[in-house]
């Protein structure tokens, strides 16, 4: 490779655009913008679902420490007794 740049050629901005290519260009701007919406529609379905996730498994979690926490039933363990055999 040579290394050198592949020259752009631009329009000339003087020449007028055909009905045409100005119709074109408005159907493009246009499926940009429902591509746009739609892909913002996702991200916030996206957002609501990860927070729903989220506070689900925090309050699950939260929950299961409460639980966790009141259990008493091993504070009162004691062993039993050893009942020693006199021979």
């Amino acid at each position: 490779m040579s290394g050198e740049q592949p020259k752009v050629k631009y329009a000339d901005p003087k020449r007028k655009l055909k009905a045409a290519e100005v119709d074109f260009m408005k159907l493009i701007e246009q499926q940009n913008l429902e591509r746009v919406l739609k892909l913002k529609r996702t991200r916030k379905n996206n957002l609501i679902t990860a927070l729903t996730l989220g506070g689900t498994c925090l309050a699950i979690y939260g929950y299961s420490m409460l639980a966790v926490k009141q259990e008493k039933f091993l504070d009162d363990f004691e062993e039993p007794v050893k009942v020693l055999k006199e021979n």
